[in-house]
């Protein structure tokens, strides 16, 4: 049996008691190794629909489950604080007995840009922020009490009693591709996740997207190199959905087993497919859906 690892986004768009609860509980009954869940305002063509907050969501999913880990793809500064964020974390990450993972990365210009009266940040401004956030975040997790001024975030003598369940802190999974991201991944991540190069989706070709990825891993090893961490240490996460493949993966069992094993001979240990949505980007059968979450792991070599 392969040691890759599948994993499913259940995104936050369903009333708990109306199908939210049951889509979970489900996740765990298929064997997927995480459920997480964007943590955004608003995403896209969801905008106009339902959608609820990521962190309530997944407190109610770690009193619904019980093996299963929970958690974020990914959280951002777009709307966070490191002092706020750290405190509903740890109270998370309890409640859960250790099953939560942080997925974070610097945050774009969707909806949640603007949402708190901001102008957009740059590329820059954005990398600037998660340079402080990530560290930061680090030590809120990690130590009794902080106080740090920074230039954009401030924690003046938080206390963070008891800490979190997983120790030395819940792990950290880092989005990045750029040199400053792959650096944080390397000095704080114990995973590292990707979604491939935005600039294959419309036009490049799968075999395309697979340089793409081969090339930032190899960023990633060069980074963690340089902190002098081994790369074998950082698991890494593909978000599927995002490459020139698209939903082609989810169209058979076959179609899958063949996508998965050319992404696991690349380097990565855990492969993140999004639970389907009708009538949106994230469209696929569901009875072949749970056929590839319950088999087509164990057809690869």
């Amino acid at each position: 049996m392969s040691n890759l690892r599948l994993s499913t986004v259940i995104l936050p768009i369903d009333r708990w008691h109306d199908g939210g609860r049951a889509k979970w509980q489900r996740a765990e009954e298929l064997g997927f190794h995480t459920a997480y869940s964007y943590d955004h305002l608003s995403w896209r063509t969801f905008r106009e629909g339902p959608w609820f907050g990521a962190l309530p969501t997944l407190t109610a999913a770690a009193t619904a489950t019980e093996r299963m880990r929970l958690g974020t793809l990914v959280t951002s500064p777009n709307f966070r604080h490191p002092v706020t964020l750290a405190k509903e974390l740890i109270s998370l990450d309890d409640v859960s007995g250790g099953r939560i993972t942080l997925g974070i990365g610097a945050g774009g210009n969707g909806f949640d840009a603007t949402a708190l009266g901001q102008e957009a940040w740059t590329p820059k401004e954005r990398a600037d922020r998660f340079g402080e956030f990530v560290p930061l975040l680090d030590r809120l997790l990690t130590e009794n009490a902080v106080t740090e001024r920074g230039t954009f975030y401030t924690a003046e003598d938080v206390r963070n009693i008891p800490g979190c369940v997983q120790r030395p802190r819940l792990p950290f999974a880092v989005a990045a591709t750029g040199p400053r991201g792959l650096r944080l991944a390397a000095r704080h991540g114990q995973a590292w996740v990707t979604t491939g190069d935005p600039k294959l989706y419309e036009e490049g070709t799968p075999a395309q997207s697979v340089e793409a990825l081969r090339g930032q891993i190899e960023k990633l090893g060069k980074a963690c190199a340089e902190t002098g961490r081994d790369v074998a240490e950082l698991d890494k996460i593909l978000l599927t959905g995002f490459t020139p493949d698209r939903s082609g993966p989810l169209e058979s069992v076959d179609a899958f087993v063949d996508f998965a094993g050319t992404h696991r001979d690349l380097g990565f240990t855990e492969l993140v497919i999004h639970w389907p949505i009708a009538d949106s980007v994230f469209a696929a059968d569901q009875a072949v859906f749970e056929r590839i979450a319950t088999e087509a792991l164990t057809q690869l070599g």
